[in-house]
Parts: C-alpha cells; structure tokens; sequence
C-alpha cells in the first residue's frame, strides 16, 4: 500500500497551505491557515484558523496563497519558512484582504 501523502514521522517537516494574512515586515509574513473540525457533541463542521508567522524570501504580498514548512527557530515567534508561492492575489482581492486585517 503506498500512501500519497508522508506520514509526520522524526525528520518529516510539516507543511500548510494558508494565505499570507500580512507582509508589512521584512523578511517576515503572517499567514492565515484554515483548517475544518468537527464539533464534538453537535458534529456540526466548523472551521478553525490559526496564524503562523513564517520567513518569507520569496516575497509574497497579502493575500497570496503559499506553502509553508517547519523550519529551526529563526526568531523569538517565526518557526516557519515559506517554500512557494502557489497563487498570487489579484489586486481587488488583495485591498479587500488588508482591509479586514
């Protein structure tokens, strides 16, 4: 049986798809992940968000879509680098991203 997709074992890193929520800094962007739960009692879908903060040398702008990985600590919050760029936001979606942050 071959699995697409790699287990998290020791010496897999993880990997997320999220959208670059803030790329006011530097060499650093926020990015938003989304991830759906199910509610333990009702099992109603509900949808979880968490923010990463990730380094970014590829220059990604908000509301980009991007691949991020674990990576060594690289500051006192960025535990993350950002691997690709998958989607580039366009530019109505981009200001309507800002504006909600």
């Amino acid at each position: 049986m071959t699995d697409s997709k790699p287990e998290a074992g020791p010496g897999r890193r993880q990997g997320r798809v999220g959208v670059v929520k803030t790329a006011k800094m530097q060499k650093t962007v926020v990015v938003k992940v989304e991830r759906l739960v199910r509610h333990a009692f009702y099992g109603k879908t509900i949808r979880r968000t968490s923010t990463f903060m990730a380094h970014d040398e590829l220059g990604a702008r908000a509301g980009d879509r991007v691949r991020i990985v674990e990576a060594r600590p690289l500051s006192a919050r960025k535990r993350w680098r950002v691997t690709e760029i998958l989607e580039r936001a366009t530019v109505e979606g981009a200001s309507a991203e800002a504006a909600q942050a």
